[in-house]
């Protein structure tokens, strides 16, 4: 099976390399030339438009950083569509909106072609060891004919159900992450202010039921200084945004989305649209005149699991 890959930025450099590790024939396409040659030199081919990665393979990946991007990459002249045809299948790995992604399938199902949105979840130092997991929404037997793939970029693959729906609970699940972000940068700041020692502080919600998987992972960077964990402010009030625009579609009144968004937004308008979304605690520590530093802990997260074939999680109270 020959794949395409298109957008080779954090999380796509990553979920790339791993089907090159695994020995799948890949094909890929960047505006950067500079990381399509180090694909280049570690043995993938290249193709000159995302229209060309699809004539060439059979299953063409898009991993992008905005539903504009990734509408433009897919309806381009020189687009995806434009080299579609029976037989081929799209997958979009990108956190996109669910709207726009079933607006995508069905130009692609259109030119007789098959459509999967399989967004993941877990970080880059996942994504690259394949240990992410992996929300696929599409037709049972498009997501049977890809889980071969699927459980090599990803431990657990969930069928989510109808395409639209991976999206919906991705925006969900990066809401949920940004809620606890909010709330260590809070608790990190008090106890730094309150004298508490920071290392002990990180292994007393470590190992009680304020821990979370946020916690393990961007808690370190922000004690570390580095606040590096490949995820800037701007995309943070994207996907919040996202999650509060469908809230509202479905009629359902939120109080914290709209906090944690402003706060967000403020931490853009102060630090920059780039910024590392770890440091929305610099937020706290100017205010408090506080640096929350600790000794000990990494610049950046490795994942530390062992690494292994996938496979897909049968949801609770579901047969099969």
């Amino acid at each position: 099976m020959k794949i395409g890959f298109i957008g080779l930025g954090n999380v796509g450099s990553k979920l790339a390399g791993n089907l090159l590790n695994n020995g799948f024939e890949l094909v890929v396409h960047d505006l950067n030339a500079d990381l399509v040659k180090e694909f280049e030199d570690r043995g993938a081919s290249s193709a000159t438009s995302p229209k060309q990665t699809t004539e060439q393979t059979d299953i063409v990946i898009t991993c992008l950083p905005s539903p504009a991007a990734c509408s433009q990459v897919m309806e381009a002249d020189d687009g995806v569509i434009a080299g579609m045809k029976a037989g081929k299948l799209w997958m979009e790995m990108s956190t996109t909106d669910e709207s726009e992604v079933r607006r995508l399938a069905a130009l692609v199902i259109k030119k007789g072609g098959m459509a999967l949105e399989s967004p993941v979840s877990g970080g880059c130092h996942r994504a690259a060891t394949g240990n992410i997991a992996i929300l696929v929404g599409g037709e049972r037997a498009t997501f049977e004919k890809a889980l071969p793939v699927l459980t090599t970029l990803g431990r657990k693959v969930l069928h989510t159900g109808a395409i639209g729906s991976a999206s919906v609970l991705k925006v969900m699940t990066n809401y949920l992450a940004t809620v606890n972000l909010v709330s260590l940068a809070e608790a990190l700041t008090v106890a730094k202010k309150a004298g508490l020692d920071l290392n002990t502080t990180y292994e007393a919600i470590r190992i009680s039921s304020g821990n979370s998987f946020v916690h393990e992972t961007e808690s370190q960077v922000i004690l570390n200084g580095s606040r590096d964990i490949n995820f800037t402010m701007d995309l943070v009030v994207k996907d919040v945004g996202l999650f509060d625009s469908w809230a509202t579609q479905v009629g359902v009144p939120l109080e914290l989305s709209p906090l944690v968004l402003n706060i967000f937004k403020d931490g853009q308008q102060r630090y920059g649209d780039r910024e590392l979304s770890p440091n929305i605690i610099r937020r706290y520590e100017d205010a408090a005149g506080v640096s929350v530093l600790a000794p000990g802990f990494p610049a950046q997260m490795t994942d530390e699991e062992p690494s292994g074939q996938g496979a897909e999680v049968v949801p609770k109270g579901r047969v099969s």
